[in-house]
C-alpha cells in the first residue's frame, strides 16, 4: 500500500507539471490500487485527469473491486459529474450492481445528487433495478427525502407503487422516516396506500414515529385515516407519547380540527368506558384503554388555542363555550358511573338495615337469659337457620327468612368486588377530565362534591381493596381536602407500597428512563471545592436550574477528573456531615446525643436563612435521588417537614426534665397547688430573659385545671415551633423545590428519617445483653424468651420499627445498646410486665427506653400483638 500511495503521490506531481510517470506494468494492478485513490481524490491529485491517463492507458471502467464497486458506482457515490461524464464517455456500464445490489443510480438517488441523476438516467435501460433488498432508486430517495430526486425518477418513469420484498412501496419508505414532502409528491402523483406485508400500513409508521406532518399528508388525500388515528390510542403497543406528537400537531391546524379531535376522542372514551363497567369485559385491557384515551384526550385539550389557565371552559366559570362541549358524549359515562355508586350505596344500606333486622332476631331467638351472655353471632353461623319464626307482643306469627337475606347481603359484598376496581377506574378517568378543565392547581368543585355525594361507597371500596388508592385514587394527593377524608386508610398500607406510589408521582412527567443515561452536558456539572465544600455547594446548588437537578445530578470536585454515581453519594455523605457542622451554628444537638434540630440562636451566621434553604434543598434532592444521608434529626423536626402538629412529649429531645414537669401537669390536678402559673413564659432571647406570652393577653391568664391542656400544647409550640419557625420556613421553602408536601404527607415522621436516612444494622445479640428487665421480669421468664425468639424472627424493617416504638430512634449509638441514651443520660434498654387481658397490646415509655410488655400465654399471641402495635401506628407513648 505505500508502493501504491507513492506511485500515486508521483502521478500527481507528474501530471501537474505535464509530464508523463511510469506505471505498473500490470494495468489490472494499477486500476485496483489507483483507482478508488483517484475516484475518491484523496491526495487532491485532480482526480479527472488522473482518470482520464488511466482509461487511456486502456483500464476497465466496468472493472468491480472486492465490493464489486466499479469506478461509475464511486463517481456517483463522490459526486463527481466531470468524472461520471468521462467514464460514460468510455462506455461505463450503468447497470452494474455491486455485491448488495446497488447501481450507481441508487448512490445518486441516497445522496440525493439529482443534476448528475438527470444525466445518468438517459443511460439506464430500468430506471426501477433492485437492490438484493428489492429497493429501487425511487425507494431510497423517498426514504431520505429527497424531492427533486424523487420528482426526477417519476418522470423518468419509476414505478410509483413498486414493492420491495417485504412489500414495502415508496410511500411506505417515505413515511417511515417522516419525509412529509417526497410523500406529498408520491401521493400527489397517485401512490397507492398499501400495507406491507405484515400488514404495517404507512399511517403506522407515521405514528410510531410520531411524525405528525406526514400524517397530515395522509389524512389530506385519504381522510378515512382520521378515525384510524383515532381507533389507535386504544393500541397499547404504540407509544402514547408518539400518539400525544401526532395528535398534538393535527390539532394545531384548525379550530374545527381540534374540535373534532377532541370529539372523537370522547367518543371512543366513552365507548371504552362503558366496556370497562360491562363485567363481561376484560378488566386489564379496558382499564388501560379507558385511562390511555382519556390522558391523550386531557393533554390535547390543555395545549388547544384556549387554555385551562384563563378560565375559557365550562369547568372553571360554566360558559357553554364550543371548546366546553367536547366533553359532552362523556356525560353518557358518567352518568353511568353516578348511577352504579347509587345503586351499590343502596344496597350497602339496604343491607346495613338487614343486618340490623338479623342481628336482632337471633339475639331474640336466645332468650332474655343469654341475650347479654355472648357476643353477636356471625351472620356465616346464622345460615343454616333457615326460617326463623317471630311471635309479635299481639301474639302473631311472622317469618323471616334470614338466609335469604344474608345471601342478598354476601352478593352485595360480591357485586363490590366484582365492581370495585372497575368503577374506580372510571373516577379516575372523571378526576383527570374535571382536572384538565381547571386553572393549575385548581381542583374542580364538580370532582369534589362527586366525591362527598358518594363518600360512603369510595371508603367501602378502599377498605375492602386499599390498593384502589394506589391504582386509581390519584386525586387524593392533589386534592387537600379529599385526602383527608382517606389519610387514615392511606397510612395503614404498608410503608413499601407507599414509597413505591410517592416516587411513581414524584418522578411522574420526567423524560423516559431511556433518556437518564444521556450525555452529561459540562455546563449541567455541579463543580465544588472540597476544601469549602458546604459554601461552594450552596452557591452552585442556588445557581441551578431546578427541573434538571430533579432529572439527575452530575458532580466534580475541582481540580479532580472522577465523576459519577460514586462522586455524588460521597458528595451527599459530607454535605450532610457539614449541614450539621457547628462552625455553621444551624443545629444543635439534641439530648440524646445522636439527633439534630435546628439552633434557636442561628442568626449569630448572617447566612443562616440561606443556609437552611440550602440544607433543605440538599434533603429535598437525596430523597429525590433515593440517595442516603448520614444525618438524624429530632421527631419534632421531622413532623415540621410533614406538617404534623408537634406535642409536649416531643419537647423530652431538648429538655428531657422539661417534658417531664409538663408530663406532671397533665398527670395531676393542678387547683390547689398555688402554681401562679400564667399563659406567658420566661425565654432566653440572645442572652436576655424575655417574658413571651403564650397568646394575646396571657400575662394576666391563670393557667387552670380546666385549661392546663392548651397551656401545655402553648409551651410546646413556643419551645418546638415558634422558636424556629424562621429556620423552619427556610429550609422547608428549599425543601419543597424538589418534594411537593402532598406526597411526603404519606408518611409519618418514623418512617420519614427511613426514607433520608436509611435503615441501620441492628445486633440482636448486642441488644439482648444490653437489656433490663423490671415490674416482675426477669431474664429467664417464658414470656422474655417468647420475646426474644420473635425478634430473631422479625425482618431487619420489624426490628427498626421495635426500636423507634420503644426508643423514639431507628439508631443504634456508636458503641452499641450500652451507649442508648434516655431522658437523663445513659438508660439501658428495658422490658416491664404488665398484667394481660384479651386484646391488650404493647405500649412504651420512650423517655426511658421502657417497653411495657403484657404477659401474653403463649409465643404466637405475643408476635401478633407486637406486629399490630409496630405496623398499625399504635406507638402508644408515655412518659416516665
Amino acid at each position: 500500500m505505500e508502493r501504491a500511495m507513492e506511485q500515486l503521490n508521483r502521478l500527481t506531481r507528474s501530471l501537474r507539471r505535464a509530464r508523463t510517470v511510469e506505471l505498473p506494468d500490470d494495468n489490472e494492478t494499477a486500476v485496483y490500487t489507483l483507482m478508488p485513490m483517484v475516484m475518491a481524490d484523496q491526495h487532491s491529485c485532480g482526480s479527472v485527469e488522473c482518470l482520464v491517463l488511466l482509461l487511456k492507458k486502456g483500464a476497465n471502467p466496468n472493472y468491480q473491486d472486492i465490493s464489486g464497486c466499479t469506478p461509475l458506482h464511486l463517481a456517483a457515490r463522490n459526486g463527481q459529474k466531470k468524472c461520471m461524464s468521462k467514464l460514460l464517455e468510455y462506455s461505463a456500464d450503468v447497470n452494474i450492481c455491486n455485491n448488495e445490489g446497488l447501481t450507481a443510480i441508487h448512490w445518486l438517488a441516497v445522496n440525493g445528487r439529482t443534476e448528475l441523476l438527470h444525466d445518468l438516467v438517459q443511460h439506464v435501460s430500468n430506471v426501477d433495478v433492485e437492490d438484493a433488498m428489492g429497493q429501487t432508486a425511487l425507494h431510497v430517495a423517498c426514504q431520505n427525502g429527497h424531492k427533486t430526486t424523487v420528482q426526477c425518477l417519476l418522470d423518468s418513469g419509476a414505478d410509483i407503487n413498486r414493492p420491495n420484498v417485504s412489500g414495502a412501496t415508496p410511500l411506505y419508505f417515505a413515511c417511515s422516516h417522516g419525509q412529509r414532502d417526497t410523500a406529498q409528491i408520491l401521493l400527489m402523483r397517485g401512490a397507492k396506500y398499501l400495507s406491507d406485508k405484515n400488514g404495517i400500513t404507512p399511517l403506522d409508521l407515521c405514528v410510531q414515529g410520531g411524525y405528525g406532518e406526514t400524517c397530515e399528508v395522509l389524512i389530506q388525500y385519504h381522510p378515512r385515516l382520521f378515525q384510524t388515528i383515532i381507533q389507535m390510542t386504544q393500541n397499547e403497543d404504540l407509544r402514547e407519547n408518539m400518539l400525544r406528537q401526532v395528535l398534538e400537531h393535527l390539532s394545531q391546524q384548525s379550530e374545527s380540527q381540534y374540535l373534532k379531535i377532541l370529539t372523537s376522542l370522547a367518543e371512543v372514551a366513552t365507548t371504552n368506558g362503558h366496556k370497562l363497567l360491562s363485567l363481561s369485559s376484560n378488566y386489564e385491557a379496558q382499564m388501560k384503554s379507558l385511562l390511555r384515551i382519556v390522558r391523550i384526550f386531557c393533554h390535547v385539550f390543555r395545549i388547544g388555542p384556549s387554555s385551562p389557565s384563563n378560565g375559557n371552559d365550562m369547568g372553571y366559570n360554566g360558559n357553554k363555550t364550543p371548546r366546553s362541549q367536547v366533553f359532552k358524549p362523556l356525560e353518557l359515562l358518567w352518568h353511568s358511573l353516578d348511577e352504579w355508586l347509587v345503586l351499590i350505596a343502596t344496597e350497602l344500606m339496604k343491607n346495613k338495615r338487614d343486618s340490623a333486622n338479623i342481628t336482632s332476631i337471633l339475639l331474640k331467638q336466645k332468650g332474655p337469659d343469654h341475650q347479654d351472655a355472648t357476643p353477636t353471632p356471625s351472620f356465616a353461623a346464622a345460615g343454616t337457620e333457615g326460617r326463623k319464626e317471630l311471635t309479635s307482643d299481639a301474639g302473631e306469627s311472622k317469618t323471616y327468612d334470614v338466609a335469604g337475606k344474608q345471601e342478598a347481603c354476601a352478593d352485595c359484598q360480591d357485586v363490590i368486588s366484582m365492581t370495585a376496581n372497575r368503577l374506580s377506574a372510571v373516577i379516575q378517568a372523571f378526576y383527570m377530565c374535571c382536572s384538565c378543565q381547571m386553572p393549575q392547581g385548581m381542583t374542580s368543585p364538580r370532582f369534589i362534591e362527586f366525591v362527598c355525594k358518594h363518600d360512603d361507597v369510595l371508603k367501602c371500596f378502599v377498605n375492602r381493596n386499599p390498593k384502589i388508592i394506589f391504582d386509581h385514587f390519584h386525586f387524593l394527593l392533589e386534592c387537600p381536602e379529599l385526602m383527608s377524608r382517606f389519610m387514615h386508610i392511606i397510612k395503614a398500607q404498608p410503608f413499601k407500597d407507599r414509597c413505591e406510589w410517592f416516587y411513581e408521582h414524584l418522578h411522574a412527567g420526567q423524560p423516559d428512563s431511556d433518556m437518564v443515561h444521556r450525555p452529561v452536558n459540562e455546563n449541567d456539572i455541579l463543580l465544588v471545592h472540597r476544601d469549602s465544600i458546604f459554601r461552594s455547594s450552596c452557591e452552585v446548588v442556588s445557581k441551578a436550574n431546578c427541573a434538571k437537578l430533579k432529572q439527575g445530578i452530575a458532580v466534580r470536585f475541582h481540580g479532580e477528573e472522577g465523576m459519577g454515581q460514586g462522586v455524588v453519594r460521597e458528595w451527599f455523605d459530607i454535605l450532610s456531615s457539614e449541614i450539621v457542622n457547628p462552625d455553621y451554628a444551624l443545629f444543635t444537638q439534641s439530648a440524646d446525643g445522636t439527633t439534630f434540630q435546628p439552633n434557636s440562636n442561628s442568626s449569630v451566621n448572617p447566612d443562616h436563612l440561606n443556609y437552611f434553604r440550602f440544607a433543605g434543598q440538599i434533603l429535598g434532592l437525596a430523597l429525590n435521588h433515593r440517595q442516603l444521608v448520614n444525618i438524624y434529626f429530632t421527631r419534632s423536626f421531622y413532623k415540621h417537614i410533614l406538617g404534623i402538629p408537634v406535642n409536649y412529649q416531643d419537647v423530652a429531645s431538648i429538655d428531657p426534665e422539661y417534658a417531664k414537669n409538663l408530663q406532671w401537669i397533665l398527670d395531676n390536678d393542678i387547683s390547689d397547688l398555688g402554681l401562679e402559673l400564667t399563659f406567658s413564659v420566661e425565654t432566653d432571647v440572645f442572652g436576655a430573659m424575655e417574658e413571651v406570652p403564650l397568646k394575646p393577653g396571657g400575662a394576666s391568664i391563670l393557667v387552670t385545671q380546666e385549661n392546663k391542656a392548651e397551656y401545655v400544647q402553648l409551651v410546646t409550640e413556643l419551645r418546638m415551633t415558634r422558636a424556629i419557625q424562621p429556620q423552619i420556613n427556610a429550609f422547608l421553602q428549599g425543601f419543597h423545590m424538589f418534594i411537593p408536601p402532598s406526597l411526603i404527607q404519606l408518611f409519618d415522621e418514623y418512617e420519614l428519617e427511613l426514607l433520608l436516612s436509611g435503615m441501620p444494622e441492628i445486633d440482636v445479640n448486642d441488644w439482648l445483653k444490653n437489656t433490663e428487665y423490671t415490674s416482675g421480669y426477669e431474664r429467664g421468664d417464658q414470656v422474655i424468651q417468647w420475646f426474644w425468639d420473635v425478634v430473631e424472627e422479625l425482618t431487619q424493617e420489624e426490628r427498626v420499627l421495635l426500636l423507634q416504638f420503644v426508643t423514639g430512634s431507628s439508631r443504634v449509638p456508636h458503641g452499641g445498646f450500652a451507649h442508648i441514651m434516655g431522658g437523663s443520660g445513659l438508660q439501658n434498654f428495658t422490658i416491664a410486665a404488665v398484667p394481660y387481658t384479651a386484646n391488650l397490646l404493647p405500649t412504651s415509655s420512650t423517655c426511658i427506653n421502657m417497653l411495657k410488655l403484657p404477659e401474653y400465654p403463649s409465643k404466637e399471641i405475643l408476635k401478633d400483638r407486637l406486629l399490630v402495635a409496630l405496623h398499625c401506628g399504635s406507638y402508644g407513648y408515655t412518659m416516665a
